[in-house]
């Protein structure tokens, strides 16, 4: 995480954090969790993003990595997300979670990203060996690259079993309008979408029409692109963030995102466990009702 994020937790909330780590998961509340509407399978509204925090890992950020899996499978959370493009993030995912023995208690998503049948297949059956795994829960068409093939390529794979779920993502608004199309022409099971506090585009038609089209949806940039951290540094939460369980910025801000009555999940990155314990408290308590949206909205618009 940034050096912003780690300012936001450097205070008292941080050490009341850090003080849940050593093995008190069972005090824990359970995570709040929503259905995948194609199958009515309950996950964790909070899972874990693996795009630049794992994408170099070096034999010395291993250790505080698996401590993050570790923890994340300890506290309940299950959705984790990476790509054949995030680096070598991919294997090292694989890695960590073949030493931690977890592989069964996550629901592990990646993508693919290519430009032709042929490299889609290669890529997605790499994708296996990368996790160490003969199963994968769900596998989208990244960033609407070589859309038809991929969508064909997963459809078969889910139909062999290999797979459980697939759908496809973007992480920009340039893309809203071909992304749209594709939604409207092709059942898919999921779709991925960046959407935060200071980015609600996707919102306006995407979102809706996930939840008309019985799609799950996965959210990735859920802090945005880091501007709401940096407007936030060094502020105190509003008094009446407390009506929503909330006593980080990270926690305001993600409550919001899985809110929304069609996300099905967000996928903030988390490197250290101390984040996971942060995240992973937006999944308890109480999640806001649409006049708090709403007040959220004019708070943080308003900074």
């Amino acid at each position: 995480m940034n050096t912003t994020r780690r300012s936001v937790l450097a205070g008292g909330a941080a050490a009341a954090l850090a003080a849940t780590l050593p093995g008190g998961a069972s005090a824990q509340p359970a995570l709040i969790r929503k259905p995948i509407p194609s199958s009515g399978e309950m996950i964790p509204i909070v899972g874990l993003g693996t795009a630049r925090r794992y994408e170099n890992a070096q034999a010395a950020d291993m250790d505080p990595l698996r401590d993050t899996i570790r923890r994340f499978a300890e506290l309940g959370g299950t959705g984790i997300d990476t790509s054949p493009t995030y680096g070598t993030a991919e294997r090292t995912m694989g890695t960590l979670i073949s030493e931690l023995g977890v592989r069964d208690k996550l629901f592990l998503c990646t993508k693919v990203a290519v430009d032709n049948k042929e490299q889609g297949v290669a890529q997605i059956e790499q994708c296996f060996r990368n996790l160490r795994t003969d199963k994968i829960d769900l596998i989208a068409v990244h960033n609407l690259r070589d859309t038809a093939n991929g969508l064909a390529t997963l459809r078969d794979l889910k139909a062999a079993g290999r797979i459980r779920y697939y759908g496809m993502t973007t992480s920009f608004d340039r893309q809203y309008e071909e992304f749209e199309a594709v939604m409207r022409r092709e059942q898919m099971d999921s779709i991925q979408i960046d959407y935060a506090l200071d980015n609600r585009n996707a919102a306006d038609r995407i979102i809706p029409l996930a939840k008309d089209r019985g799609m799950a949806v996965f959210l990735n940039l859920p802090f945005g692109r880091g501007s709401v951290f940096r407007a936030t540094q060094g502020k105190p939460l509003p008094d009446w963030a407390t009506e929503i369980d909330c006593t980080t910025w990270a926690q305001f801000m993600l409550k919001y995102v899985v809110s929304h009555d069609a996300v099905t999940a967000a996928m903030p990155g988390m490197a250290q466990a101390q984040y996971v314990d942060d995240n992973l408290k937006a999944a308890q308590g109480r999640l806001p009702d649409a006049a708090m949206r709403r007040r959220m909205e004019r708070f943080i618009d308003g900074l």
